[in-house]
Parts: structure tokens; C-alpha cells; sequence
């Protein structure tokens, strides 16, 4: 099978290629903006009735939530027309186009977990432009997989496990929210389950949706704790509530993913996410 990852120098695209190295049966194409624009119609275009890829896994995005409250069209453009090009594209080829979506496209006012077919409501631009690449996989591909995530961190690129790494080794305290609700997920974990699905999707026509994050519930507060400690740095972590921390993007208080419909739909187990916090933070020691 021939693989095309979209947005490789981010953190996902880095996590593919790991996989890649030890991949002896499928090809991977790695491509950024440098070898790909997914924003130029027939570049795209060009480079997949060329290359024919089996699957497109579109890992690219506009990901600076509050940033995007002030460069709407950036986000729109990458987050939303995009992926409309990558799906028009990908029909030509008969290829799927995988899909990277948010849990921020809910606005984070239910109690239980959200399932896939709760109705969205973005309530930030960053939100507002995911959705729109939901709606544009919905509306324009033939063989289209959203996956839903949410809180991703890795070993590579900027995320909020490094930050916190450094800052509290830089400071003695430090003060996180407390009253927004999620799941931290690997990107690993996120990668190595598509890795794994993708010989099940040789068959699949239409539009799937789906949510993946590893398994649990933490606030941003309890994540920076559990980094602290795993990492075994003096520092004291203070939880605070969001009107003490005004941000320019509003952000779900809750967005806890329902993950029912893709254990039973590909029998795959999810980690823990502090069992995947301590693979990354060793990996993260290793590499020091």
C-alpha cells in the first residue's frame, strides 16, 4: 500500500516516519509544504495523479488555536479548502483521504463523553476551521476517515508536555487550569492505531467518523502534575481556573471522546494516558 502523510514535520508526520523505518510492506511519501501545498488545487492535483497513493492520511493543519483568532483566513484556508482540494483529489485516484479533526469542535457544555454523532459546536475560529474540514470530507469525498483526537503531545515538536518540561525547570511553581476537561493522547498511539487500520479500509467506501484519544480523563491541571512527577522535577504545580488565565480563543470545558465506535469497529486496545505520558517522557530522557 502506498501511504501519503501530509504535514510531516509536525508531530504526527515525525511519528509516521518512525513507523516507516520498521514498515516492510507498505510505501510512505512524506510531504510538507516544501514538497506539497495542499493549499495550491493543482499542485495537489499534479502530485497525486503522479504518485497514485492507496491513502492519503492528511496530518497537515493550522494548529495555533489562539493565533487563529487573529489569522482566520490562514486557518480557514489550512484547516478547511485544504482538505476540500485533498478530497477532490483523492477521487481521481479512487484513494481514501484520512482525515485529523479536533475535539474542539464541540463546545464542551456536555457530562459524558461525546459520541460521533453528537451535534458539533465550535466556539473558537481554530474550532471553526476543523469543522470546516469536516464538512468538506463529508461533502466531497468519495472514500473519506475522520478521526477525531484530542491534546496531542510526542517526543518531537512543540506541545505542551515540553513546555511544561522546561518551565518547570526553569521555575519553582507554576499555575495550570484546572476546569478544562479532556484526554492527553500520545501521538504515537494515535499513529501506530492508523497504521494498523488501514488494511481494513482496502474495501471501504463513503464517509467514516471516528474518535481516538487514549483512555482516561484529566484537566490540563492533572496533566502538568503527572509530567512533573514522571519526570521527577522539584516543582510545584498550582491549580487555577480559567478566568484567572484569559486566553483569546475560548476553549470546551469538557471534551472528553467517546471511543466505543472504533475499539468495536477495528478491535484495537488504547492506552492509558499516563501510561503513554511515561513511554513519552522516557523516550524524552533517552534522547537528552
Amino acid at each position: 500500500m502506498k501511504i501519503l502523510i501530509t504535514g510531516s514535520n509536525g508531530q504526527m508526520g515525525h511519528e509516521f516516519q518512525v513507523i516507516a523505518k520498521d514498515d516492510r510492506i507498505n510505501v510512505y511519501l512524506f510531504t510538507d509544504i516544501g514538497e506539497l501545498n495542499i493549499t495550491d488545487p493543482e499542485a495537489v492535483t499534479r502530485f497525486i495523479q503522479r504518485e497514485r497513493p492507496e491513502v492519503i492520511v492528511n496530518c497537515a493543519g493550522y494548529t495555533a488555536v489562539d493565533k487563529a483568532e487573529n489569522e482566520a483566513g490562514n486557518a480557514m484556508m489550512i484547516n478547511g479548502t485544504a482538505v476540500e482540494i485533498l478530497a477532490k483529489a483523492a477521487n481521481e485516484t479512487d484513494s481514501i483521504l484520512l482525515h485529523i479533526s479536533t475535539d474542539y469542535v464541540f463546545d464542551g457544555t456536555a457530562h459524558t463523553p461525546y459520541q460521533e454523532d453528537h451535534p458539533v459546536n465550535p466556539i473558537s475560529i481554530y474550532a471553526k476551521s476543523k469543522c470546516m474540514g469536516e464538512e468538506a470530507v463529508f461533502s466531497f469525498a468519495n472514500r473519506g476517515v475522520i478521526i477525531r483526537t484530542s491534546w496531542l503531545y510526542s517526543s518531537f515538536g512543540h506541545n505542551f508536555v515540553k513546555t511544561i518540561l522546561r518551565y518547570g525547570r526553569e521555575r519553582g511553581n507554576l499555575d495550570v487550569l484546572y476546569d478544562q476537561i479532556g484526554t492527553p493522547t500520545y501521538a504515537r498511539d494515535l499513529c501506530n492505531a492508523i497504521a494498523e487500520i488501514l488494511p481494513s479500509l482496502n474495501e471501504h467506501r463513503g464517509v467514516g467518523l471516528f474518535h481516538y484519544s487514549n483512555e482516561g480523563v484529566a484537566s490540563w491541571y492533572d496533566f502538568a502534575k503527572a509530567i512533573i512527577e514522571l519526570s521527577d522535577i522539584n516543582c510545584q504545580v498550582h491549580p487555577i481556573e480559567s478566568k484567572d488565565y484569559p486566553q483569546p480563543a475560548q476553549r470546551p470545558f469538557y471534551s472528553v471522546l467517546n471511543k466505543a465506535k472504533f475499539r468495536n469497529r477495528f478491535g484495537i486496545s488504547i492506552p492509558y494516558w499516563r501510561d503513554s505520558l511515561r513511554d513519552c517522557i522516557l523516550k524524552l530522557q533517552e534522547e537528552r
